[in-house]
């Protein structure tokens, strides 16, 4: 017996003309009767699919704040940033909003400062003075480019051994790390260090293809 002939198979020709038609508007007004706002439902639909801001990728005029310890959240200065001291770790945060965009990982950037005569010109050209900024995924694995080597200068991702020389756009000097740290434009607005532009190079590690 083919399901053409199966008693309960749903037949186009058993149901009244248009009812396959039936857009969701519809379709919830016949269930829902009409004494009940569709607004209503369409809220609820649109809830599950909005985003939490949190989530949401850096913008070009994203204000960076502090990831961590006392100072979380506050905006960063470039005063705050001094030669010599170790990495700072930041989040961007909506200049409108306010929301931090910490609950995405690729998200995360160090900040360092370091005499501009001993970057590289490549280096120089998306610093603000010696104050660079890098992602802080490791393009290995993709953990976070969490230490500091003082003897070397040298970013250090603690699970394999990655260093990254950030004198030089974030270059690969020891590890198995495949390829630099992306490094981040930034620019001064109304004080504060802010985004300039997108990422240049790819942040975080490439999935192999099994």
């Amino acid at each position: 017996m083919s399901c053409a002939d199966c008693p309960h198979s749903l037949q186009r020709s058993s149901y009244p003309a248009g009812f396959w038609g039936l857009t969701r508007r519809t379709l919830l007004k016949s269930l829902f009767g009409v004494g009940l706002e569709l607004p209503f439902f369409d809220h609820i639909a649109n809830a599950t699919r909005n985003k939490d801001p949190r989530r949401s990728r850096l913008t070009p005029g994203d204000r960076l704040v502090f990831a961590f310890d006392d100072r979380k959240g506050q905006p960063i200065t470039p005063e705050d940033i001094l030669i010599g001291e170790r990495p700072a770790f930041a989040y961007p945060m909506d200049p409108i909003t306010e929301v931090v965009r910490s609950r995405f990982r690729l998200n995360q950037v160090l900040l360092i400062r370091i005499k501009p005569e001993e970057l590289s010109e490549r280096t120089r050209e998306h610093a603000l003075g010696g104050l660079v900024c890098y992602s802080a995924v490791c393009t290995h694995t993709g953990c976070d480019v969490s230490a500091w080597h003082g003897p070397t200068q040298n970013l250090v991702c603690p699970c394999h051994a990655s260093f990254f020389n950030p004198k030089d756009r974030g270059r690969v000097v020891g590890g198995p790390a495949p390829k630099p740290l992306a490094i981040l434009p930034l620019e001064v607005v109304d004080g504060v260090l802010t985004v300039k532009a997108p990422f240049i190079g790819r942040v975080g590690f490439n999935k192999k293809k099994k």
